[in-house]
Protein backbone atom coordinates (compact mmCIF):
# COMPACT_ATOMS: atom_id res chain seq x y z
CA UNK A 1 0.00 0.00 0.00
CA UNK A 2 1.41 3.39 -1.01
CA UNK A 3 1.57 5.92 1.79
CA UNK A 4 0.44 9.51 1.13
CA UNK A 5 3.07 12.12 0.32
CA UNK A 6 2.04 13.92 3.50
CA UNK A 7 0.89 12.35 6.78
CA UNK A 8 -2.23 13.53 8.55
CA UNK A 9 -1.91 16.01 11.39
CA UNK A 10 -2.46 13.23 13.92
CA UNK A 11 0.19 11.05 12.27
CA UNK A 12 2.62 13.98 12.11
CA UNK A 13 2.16 14.72 15.80
CA UNK A 14 2.85 11.06 16.60
CA UNK A 15 5.98 11.11 14.42
CA UNK A 16 7.25 14.20 16.20
CA UNK A 17 6.59 12.68 19.62
CA UNK A 18 8.53 9.56 18.65
CA UNK A 19 11.37 11.68 17.26
CA UNK A 20 11.45 13.81 20.41
CA UNK A 21 11.69 10.67 22.55
CA UNK A 22 14.71 9.57 20.51
CA UNK A 23 16.51 12.91 20.90
CA UNK A 24 14.87 15.17 23.51
CA UNK A 25 15.60 18.87 23.15
CA UNK A 26 14.24 22.33 22.42
CA UNK A 27 14.10 21.55 18.69
CA UNK A 28 10.72 19.83 19.17
CA UNK A 29 9.10 22.86 20.83
CA UNK A 30 10.57 25.01 18.05
CA UNK A 31 8.96 22.69 15.48
CA UNK A 32 5.54 23.05 17.08
CA UNK A 33 5.74 26.85 16.91
CA UNK A 34 6.94 26.66 13.30
CA UNK A 35 3.80 24.63 12.58
CA UNK A 36 1.58 27.23 14.27
CA UNK A 37 3.20 30.08 12.37
CA UNK A 38 2.93 28.23 9.07
CA UNK A 39 -0.77 27.45 9.55
CA UNK A 40 -1.53 31.05 10.56
CA UNK A 41 0.16 32.50 7.48
CA UNK A 42 -1.25 29.85 5.13
CA UNK A 43 -4.78 30.67 6.34
CA UNK A 44 -4.38 34.16 4.83
CA UNK A 45 -2.61 33.02 1.65
CA UNK A 46 -4.70 32.39 -1.48
CA UNK A 47 -2.71 29.34 -2.59
CA UNK A 48 -1.76 27.56 0.63
CA UNK A 49 -3.57 25.05 2.83
CA UNK A 50 -3.26 25.62 6.60
CA UNK A 51 -3.48 21.93 7.47
CA UNK A 52 -0.72 21.02 5.03
CA UNK A 53 1.34 23.95 6.27
CA UNK A 54 0.96 22.81 9.87
CA UNK A 55 2.12 19.28 9.10
CA UNK A 56 5.07 20.47 7.02
CA UNK A 57 6.13 22.85 9.77
CA UNK A 58 5.79 20.18 12.42
CA UNK A 59 8.10 17.77 10.56
CA UNK A 60 10.65 20.12 9.02
CA UNK A 61 13.28 19.15 11.65
CA UNK A 62 12.34 15.46 11.74
CA UNK A 63 15.99 14.56 11.15
CA UNK A 64 16.86 15.82 14.62
CA UNK A 65 15.63 12.46 15.89
CA UNK A 66 19.01 10.95 14.95
CA UNK A 67 20.92 13.54 16.97
CA UNK A 68 22.54 15.16 18.68
CA UNK A 69 23.38 16.46 15.21
CA UNK A 70 23.79 19.71 13.36
CA UNK A 71 23.14 20.27 9.68
CA UNK A 72 23.19 16.55 8.93
CA UNK A 73 19.65 16.55 10.32
CA UNK A 74 18.59 17.92 6.93
CA UNK A 75 19.67 14.78 5.12
CA UNK A 76 18.48 12.50 7.93
CA UNK A 77 15.05 14.13 7.83
CA UNK A 78 14.82 13.76 4.09
CA UNK A 79 15.82 10.10 4.24
CA UNK A 80 13.60 9.28 7.20
CA UNK A 81 10.46 10.81 5.74
CA UNK A 82 11.20 9.40 2.27
CA UNK A 83 11.46 5.93 3.78
CA UNK A 84 7.96 6.42 5.23
CA UNK A 85 6.66 7.47 1.80
CA UNK A 86 5.95 11.04 2.91
CA UNK A 87 7.74 12.68 0.01
CA UNK A 88 6.21 16.16 0.34
CA UNK A 89 7.35 16.33 3.95
CA UNK A 90 10.74 14.92 2.95
CA UNK A 91 11.19 17.73 0.42
CA UNK A 92 10.56 20.33 3.13
CA UNK A 93 13.04 18.62 5.46
CA UNK A 94 15.54 18.99 2.62
CA UNK A 95 14.86 22.62 1.68
CA UNK A 96 14.02 24.36 4.94
CA UNK A 97 17.54 25.66 5.65
CA UNK A 98 18.29 26.95 2.16
CA UNK A 99 16.48 30.22 1.32
CA UNK A 100 18.96 30.86 -1.52
CA UNK A 101 19.07 27.18 -2.58
CA UNK A 102 22.84 27.22 -2.10
CA UNK A 103 24.92 24.91 0.05
CA UNK A 104 26.73 27.81 1.70
CA UNK A 105 23.42 28.77 3.29
CA UNK A 106 24.62 26.33 5.96
CA UNK A 107 26.42 28.40 8.58
CA UNK A 108 28.02 25.71 10.73
CA UNK A 109 30.64 23.07 10.06
CA UNK A 110 29.23 20.06 8.23
CA UNK A 111 28.85 17.16 10.65
CA UNK A 112 28.39 14.41 8.08
CA UNK A 113 30.72 12.74 5.62
CA UNK A 114 32.01 14.24 2.38
CA UNK A 115 29.83 11.77 0.47
CA UNK A 116 26.75 12.92 2.38
CA UNK A 117 27.64 16.56 1.65
CA UNK A 118 27.84 15.84 -2.07
CA UNK A 119 24.58 13.88 -1.99
CA UNK A 120 22.81 16.71 -0.18
CA UNK A 121 24.11 19.20 -2.75
CA UNK A 122 22.83 17.02 -5.59
CA UNK A 123 19.41 16.59 -4.00
CA UNK A 124 19.08 20.32 -3.28
CA UNK A 125 20.04 21.29 -6.83
CA UNK A 126 17.31 19.01 -8.18
CA UNK A 127 14.44 20.67 -6.29
CA UNK A 128 12.12 23.24 -7.81
CA UNK A 129 10.96 25.37 -4.90
CA UNK A 130 7.25 25.73 -4.23
CA UNK A 131 5.39 28.24 -2.09
CA UNK A 132 5.34 25.61 0.66
CA UNK A 133 9.14 25.39 0.65
CA UNK A 134 9.37 29.15 0.99
CA UNK A 135 6.72 29.25 3.72
CA UNK A 136 8.57 26.78 5.96
CA UNK A 137 11.89 28.49 5.30
CA UNK A 138 10.30 31.67 6.62
CA UNK A 139 8.50 30.07 9.54
CA UNK A 140 11.67 28.28 10.63
CA UNK A 141 12.91 31.85 11.25
CA UNK A 142 9.77 32.93 13.09
CA UNK A 143 9.91 30.45 15.94
CA UNK A 144 12.06 29.90 18.99
CA UNK A 145 11.43 27.05 21.45
CA UNK A 146 9.62 29.59 23.64
CA UNK A 147 7.22 30.84 20.97
CA UNK A 148 6.80 32.77 17.75
CA UNK A 149 9.24 35.63 17.24
CA UNK A 150 10.34 38.29 14.77
CA UNK A 151 13.09 37.58 12.27
CA UNK A 152 15.71 39.61 14.10
CA UNK A 153 15.29 37.54 17.27
CA UNK A 154 15.76 34.26 15.47
CA UNK A 155 18.65 35.46 13.30
CA UNK A 156 20.52 36.71 16.35
CA UNK A 157 19.80 33.40 18.10
CA UNK A 158 21.38 31.55 15.15
CA UNK A 159 24.34 33.94 14.97
CA UNK A 160 25.09 33.45 18.66
CA UNK A 161 25.34 29.70 18.08
CA UNK A 162 27.05 29.61 14.68
CA UNK A 163 28.94 32.90 14.48
CA UNK A 164 28.94 35.29 11.52
CA UNK A 165 30.61 33.67 8.49
CA UNK A 166 30.92 35.68 5.23
CA UNK A 167 27.64 34.41 3.77
CA UNK A 168 25.62 35.64 6.76
CA UNK A 169 24.48 38.97 5.31
CA UNK A 170 23.40 37.59 1.89
CA UNK A 171 21.46 34.85 3.66
CA UNK A 172 19.82 37.39 5.98
CA UNK A 173 18.80 39.45 2.95
CA UNK A 174 17.15 36.34 1.49
CA UNK A 175 15.33 35.77 4.77
CA UNK A 176 13.93 39.30 4.86
CA UNK A 177 12.93 38.91 1.21
CA UNK A 178 10.83 35.90 2.25
CA UNK A 179 8.95 38.05 4.75
CA UNK A 180 8.37 40.73 2.13
CA UNK A 181 7.05 38.08 -0.25
CA UNK A 182 4.55 36.68 2.25
CA UNK A 183 3.50 40.13 3.45
CA UNK A 184 2.50 40.83 -0.16
CA UNK A 185 0.89 37.43 -0.72
CA UNK A 186 -1.29 37.69 2.40
CA UNK A 187 -1.94 41.41 2.12
CA UNK A 188 -0.81 41.82 5.70
CA UNK A 189 2.26 42.21 7.86
CA UNK A 190 2.69 38.56 8.78
CA UNK A 191 3.77 39.51 12.29
CA UNK A 192 0.12 40.40 12.94
CA UNK A 193 -0.82 36.80 12.16
CA UNK A 194 1.54 35.00 14.54
CA UNK A 195 0.03 33.68 17.79
CA UNK A 196 1.61 35.04 20.96
CA UNK A 197 4.08 37.27 19.13
CA UNK A 198 3.51 40.40 21.23
CA UNK A 199 4.06 38.49 24.46
CA UNK A 200 7.21 36.87 23.03
CA UNK A 201 8.74 40.15 21.85
CA UNK A 202 7.84 42.24 24.88
CA UNK A 203 8.34 39.51 27.45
Amino acid sequence: MTRPALPTRQQAEALLLDAEAMNPGPWAAHSRFVAQAAAAIAAEHPDLDPQRAFVLGLLHDFGRRTGPNRDRHILDGYDGLSALGHHDAARIALTHSFPRQQMDDLLGAWDGTEQEWKRLATLLAGVQYTEEDRLIQLCDLLALPQGCCILEQRLVDIARRYGLPPQTLPKWEACFALKTHFDAATGNNIYRLLPGLVEMVLG
